[in-house]
């Protein structure tokens, strides 16, 4: 599985997965040769059919699955899973499972936060330092004692995230952190990343949403049985081949900017639309 040249973006890779191969005990290998790295600065969209590897792709970046064969790098020096290796991972790297209730396990939201930082031994002063400010950037901290079990769906997905920004990584892997939420709770979830990303946190979202990922991401990586490509969202989602590949449809973004440049009101070289606003602003 290669990774398309100059897939990512243009910033340096934080991790990275060279010449992978994983299988789950005797069974066949559900990544083979694979080639990933995740950039600096950038929002990455991860995308594939079920069944594709992206679960699988995301628990190796974040340690949480060992290769069978190639290496995961970070900062560029490989990986090493003894005690040391695996901590230096988790303080740069932190993913958040798609279902809050296989994270929580603390009997109120701030303890939940807060093991993170007392398993890296911190002072008492630095983990509540720690805790507050994930809190605050979740926009939970009125529920720092609320008992996890009373919690509402989109508030223990808020409260896993803070568990993982409470350990201020440089890179943030969530699986399909929209589902289950309305809209209204998607909106303050992508609001929350993006303040998350403005402060220097690096994104990445393992997602089904084609319209999602052109209107969030940066880049996207299309997880097919030939392969992974990455590359620019735009032009990564105008691929139908690959979307194909991928069993994925054409975001409607990019359907639009077709019919626009075939009747002569867009440039074929101008952006299309990633956003009903921006479509309307293309009107005007």
């Amino acid at each position: 599985m290669e990774e398309a040249p100059g897939g990512g973006g243009s910033g340096a890779a934080l991790v990275a997965l060279r010449g992978v191969a994983f299988a789950y005990e005797e069974g066949p290998d559900v990544l083979r040769g694979l080639d990933f790295s995740v950039r600096e600065g950038r929002a990455l969209a991860l995308l594939g059919r079920n069944g594709s590897g992206k679960t699988t792709l995301m628990r190796l970046l974040s340690g949480g699955l060992r290769p069978r064969a190639g290496t995961l790098a970070l900062g560029g020096e490989p990986v090493t899973y003894d005690r040391k290796g695996l901590t230096r991972l988790r303080t740069t790297v932190q993913l958040v499972v798609q279902d809050p209730d296989d994270q929580l396990f603390a009997a109120s939201v701030g303890q939940d936060v807060s093991f993170g930082p007392l398993n890296l031994g911190l002072p008492d002063a630095e983990v509540r330092s720690r805790v507050d400010e994930a809190l605050t950037a979740l926009d939970i901290g009125s529920l720092a004692d609320r008992p996890t079990h009373l919690l509402s769906y989109g508030q223990r997905k808020r409260t896993a995230i803070a568990g993982a920004v409470a350990m201020r990584p440089r890179v943030l892997i969530l699986d399909e952190p929209t589902a289950g939420l309305d809209p209204d709770g998607q909106e303050l979830l992508l609001a929350t990343l993006d303040r998350l990303r403005a402060g220097g946190t690096t994104v990445v979202m393992a997602t089904h949403d084609v319209d999602l990922a052109l209107r969030w991401s940066d880049d996207a990586a299309l997880l097919t049985p030939d392969g992974v490509r990455t590359g620019p969202t735009a032009a990564t989602l105008a691929r139908t081949d690959l979307l194909r590949q991928a069993g994925l449809r054409l975001p409607w973004g990019v359907a639009a900017a077709g019919l626009l440049r075939a009747r002569g009101l867009l440039a074929g070289d101008a952006a299309g639309p990633r956003t009903p606003e921006e479509l309307a602003a293309l009107a005007d």
